[in-house]
């Protein structure tokens, strides 16, 4: 069963002078109608939409926070609760003005979620006749730019992963495969060997262009092509890596394999990247995701169509490519502010 709101002691209206010295803290108030109506939210929240019990539990702790902010506004019945009252609590996650602690941007934003889904319940339930939430709307965070690295650092990340071993032929593969295709790290490891296609060597004995199917999010396939590098060394790792290590397991499709013949995990995919940049002396954090921001990243500073990296990204809108326009435009703005004569002045 849910526990009701009130089980935590009220911090509003500020201690006065009728506490106890020993406790320190203000008396319980007692539960109001808005109480009882946050707590048949919650349940409704906990039994009929199944939510898990961290999730609920953060649902709690918010709704526990605007119940305090309605008590102190003087607001005990939930058709009392006003728009006014909506954004006054919404300044005060931002500013603490309410005796709580100052939230973050995420943080403030998950609360808003909550007071609007519990306000939109009210509402549908007849509980309240209006939804003062309704065009209330959480904080929106920043948009993070995405962290690419340089052409020069991930070029002596890929020199330095992989020996002429097995595995070591799979981890130069695996990376050069991420950085030439810009794929996520899912769709790497869920490759089967079916989905490369690698055309016959040419004159110089080498493999030509190369096409990868990858399945993106909601299975969406995708064609991208592999660059001369990532061919040459997928396929050094499937003629003398794979096999190898395909003898060790119990035979399948997957593309690239573990020591033990199965299905590399992403966990091992990181761990493969992180021990490339150590020993390519990369002090920055560098993740399999760096690796497609600075395919996307590089590609637009060669020129490329934002229109052609969505589609190579598999991105479902150009918005969510266009960010990395914005790392562009900062690196032209540094660029120009050390090289113009009349920049800086």
């Amino acid at each position: 069963m849910v526990e009701p709101l009130t089980a935590e002691p009220a911090q509003l209206p500020a201690p006065g002078p009728a506490e106890t010295a020993e406790s320190g803290q203000p008396p319980a108030r007692a539960q109001t109608a808005v109480d009882r109506a946050m707590t048949d939210y919650l349940q409704h929240m906990g039994v009929e939409r199944g939510l898990a019990a961290n999730t609920l539990s953060a649902y709690r702790r918010d709704l526990a926070r605007y119940a305090r902010y309605l008590a102190h506004a003087g607001r005990q019945r939930p058709a009392e609760i006003t728009r006014h009252d909506v954004t006054g609590f919404v300044q005060a996650l931002s500013d603490g003005s309410d005796g709580g602690s100052a939230l973050g941007v995420r943080s403030a934003a998950r609360t808003v979620v909550a007071v609007r889904g519990l306000h939109k319940f009210w509402a549908l339930e007849g509980v309240t006749p209006t939804d003062p939430a309704s065009d209330v709307h959480p904080p929106m965070p920043g948009k993070r730019l995405p962290k690419a690295i340089s052409v020069d650092e991930v070029t002596r990340i890929l020199e330095a992963a992989g020996t002429d071993t097995a595995t070591g032929l799979r981890d130069r593969a695996l990376l050069e495969f991420l950085y030439s295709t810009g794929a996520r790290i899912s769709e790497a490891v869920g490759l089967d060997v079916d989905d490369i296609s690698l055309p016959a060597p040419g004159e110089e004995n080498e493999p030509g262009p190369a096409i990868v199917r990858l399945f993106g999010k909601g299975s969406k396939e995708r064609l991208v092509p592999l660059g001369s590098f990532g061919a040459r060394a997928l396929d050094a790792y499937l003629v003398r890596g794979r096999p190898l290590l395909a003898a060790k397991g119990k035979g399948t499709p997957a593309l690239f394999l573990n020591a033990r013949g199965g299905r590399i995990s992403r966990q091992s995919a990181w761990t493969i990247l992180k021990t490339a940049a150590e020993k390519a002396n990369i002090t920055k954090d560098v993740s399999p995701h760096t690796l497609r921001h600075s395919f996307a990243t590089h590609l637009l500073e060669g020129g490329a169509d934002v229109r052609v990296v969505q589609e190579l990204l598999g991105h479902a809108s150009v918005t969510t490519t266009q960010v990395y326009t914005l790392v562009t435009a900062d690196t032209l703005r540094e660029i120009y502010a050390a090289a113009h004569p009349r920049a800086l002045g």
